[in-house]
């Protein structure tokens, strides 16, 4: 976790790496949270900077569908919640609740396809240089 700009406490910077077993297996995908004013009583906005092929993630913008974290907010969860949930969520996609149709349709309908495509943008967008 990280801190972008010092002088702002309530922007983070964190980075999840891909969950073994999916397309995004070994990527190193950086997310970041805007904590209101209200925190911990309302939850942090929350989208992923490394671009993502997922059906629950905006390709152009990286913002992730709100529900996912503010369904069941209380002040007793925190950062560690919403990276598990974000782990879950790049585990087992949505198809049901998409922000990109057209996504969800590809992983219902052509899932071979779908796991291409999210394997070619981790590797595009999300994967470490080797050394």
């Amino acid at each position: 976790i990280e801190l972008p700009d010092e002088s702002n406490l309530h922007k983070w910077r964190a980075q999840i790496t891909g969950p073994q077993g999916t397309p995004y297996e070994n990527g190193a995908f950086v997310v970041q949270f805007d904590f209101p004013a209200q925190y911990p009583f309302k939850a942090p906005n929350i989208c992923f900077v490394t671009r993502i092929y997922h059906p629950n993630v905006k390709k152009d913008t990286g913002e992730i569908c709100n529900d996912l974290i503010n369904d069941g907010w209380s002040p007793t969860l925190n950062v560690k919640h919403c990276i598990h949930v974000l782990y879950n969520m790049m585990q087992h996609p949505d198809p049901d609740h998409p922000l990109e149709i057209e996504i969800a349709t590809q992983l219902v309908e052509k899932p071979k396809d779908f796991e291409k495509m999210a394997l070619k943008w981790t590797k595009e967008h999300a994967l470490r240089p080797t050394t």
